[in-house]
């Protein structure tokens, strides 16, 4: 699979910025969603499972790439949906209209009972609901999500210093960890507020040479600014490279600005891991201008 990588023109500085296009993987099942997916859809397979019911929120990136990536491997596919007021709003919504267009069952729950979707009791229950299923967790995080992601570096990435990526559940950045060289740094950026996502990047991550940025998730998942939607709109029209508000765009307004602030030694070579997510563009701009708020420009 040949990704193509750009080089981001930056000024006044001797560090060079790449960035890989993780996002044209795939038009629907794109970035770290298609790394994610290709094993768990295996292992799938190989346990004669005929149903994907998986874990996301009103504009997850996860649920599109599920139904899409289900409908095309013949599975059955059913979202656990975060918020029962949804359930009426699904022709409102690009992300759950899209999902269901490719055959997704919807269960909507209340914040209080999306909470216990690791709980054995409540899977249980879904079971008897649904039958049996192949169970994907919230963002698509497993052991074969990790297995996934470790096939986003390859051998030329060794001329890179660091690797940066956003952060969400911790799947992708394990990956990139495990297949990093010894003499490289990676930062993952956390779109949410907190840092006790290490500890579950521990579980995955084979190799110490990692850390975490928290600095520049404005105010916590979801959350966005008209500085950082700005910034997205005037990357978008200098580089020709779309970036989505809730994870890469917080990824590459950081490192931009770290740049700036002398984080990174002179010299320094820098990967950026776009891990795709512009499906969200149109949901997230639909809350906007409800808050008569600047709006992402983008070509559709």
């Amino acid at each position: 699979m040949n990704i193509p990588t750009q080089e981001i023109s930056v000024k006044n500085t001797s560090v060079k910025l790449f960035i890989r296009r993780e996002d044209l993987i795939h038009p629907f099942v794109s970035g770290n969603k298609f790394r994610k997916l290709k094993y768990n859809l295996i292992q799938a397979k190989k346990e004669n499972q005929t149903t994907l019911l998986t874990f996301g929120g009103a504009f997850s990136n996860h649920i599109v790439a599920t139904a899409y990536a289900g409908r095309e491997q013949g599975f059955e596919t059913v979202g656990i949906i975060r918020g029962e007021e949804l359930a009426s709003k699904i022709n409102e919504n690009p992300t759950l209209k899209f999902a269901q267009d490719c055959g997704m069952k919807f269960v909507f729950v209340s914040r209080e009972i999306y909470k216990l979707k690791s709980s054995q009791e409540y899977l249980s229950e879904l079971k008897q609901n649904f039958g049996p299923f192949y169970l994907i967790p919230e963002g698509g995080t497993n052991e074969w999500a990790i297995k996934g992601c470790e096939e986003i570096l390859v051998e030329e990435d060794k001329k890179y210093d660091f690797i940066c990526c956003a952060t969400g559940t911790g799947g992708t950045i394990s990956g990139i960890i495990n297949s990093s060289f010894s003499h490289q740094k990676i930062l993952g950026f956390l779109s949410l507020k907190g840092d006790f996502l290490k500890e579950d990047i521990r579980k995955f991550a084979i190799n110490t040479n990692w850390d975490l940025i928290s600095n520049y998730n404005f105010g916590g998942y979801g959350k966005v600014s008209n500085e950082l939607i700005q910034f997205i709109n005037e990357f978008y029209i200098k580089n020709a490279i779309p970036l989505d508000p809730i994870y890469t765009g917080k990824m590459v307004f950081g490192v931009l600005d770290l740049i700036k602030e002398g984080f990174f030694p002179e010299n320094s070579k820098i990967l950026l891991i776009h891990t795709g997510g512009i499906q969200g563009i149109q949901g997230m701009n639909i809350q906007l201008k409800n808050k008569n708020l600047q709006t992402i420009q983008i070509n559709d």
